[in-house]
């Protein structure tokens, strides 16, 4: 049985967070108001529990649940076990989802205010977001 490990993260917003895991190919994410269960590998009910849910059999073979609790303080923390974080999803994939997630809230937070992304690339790491305001 794989430990599971809660990493604290500055996420508020549930729908910028659950379109941040769809830009990174994990695109079946459940969405609970109430926290549910965690499985393992082999299918077994986690004692860990969260609101969003990437279930097993989307994470890859021999994986176990990805979850993100909602926190008192209203922000979200993953809770990746530790195979999980040792086959794709530590902290590179962690800083990857942060900066997805970080492009979703500003685009819409400026969308509100008449912008639109013209164009958005990757360089040296870093995303890069060009925005117009709409005529």
């Amino acid at each position: 049985m794989s430990h599971y490990t809660t990493i604290a993260l500055e996420i508020r917003d549930r729908d910028a967070l659950v379109a941040a895991l769809g830009d990174l190919g994990l695109n079946v994410v459940e969405v609970h108001e109430l926290p549910q269960h965690l499985f393992g590998y082999e299918a077994d009910v986690r004692p860990e529990k969260a609101e969003v849910i990437v279930r097993r059999e989307h994470v890859g073979p021999l994986s176990n649940d990805i979850g993100f609790r909602k926190t008192d303080a209203g922000t979200y923390e993953a809770i990746v076990s530790e195979y999980d974080q040792q086959n794709g999803y530590g902290q590179t994939w962690r800083n990857r989802l942060l900066q997805r997630y970080g492009r979703h809230v500003a685009v819409a937070k400026l969308a509100k205010k008449g912008f639109r992304v013209a164009r958005e690339e990757i360089r040296e790491g870093k995303l890069h977001v060009v925005l117009r305001r709409s005529a």
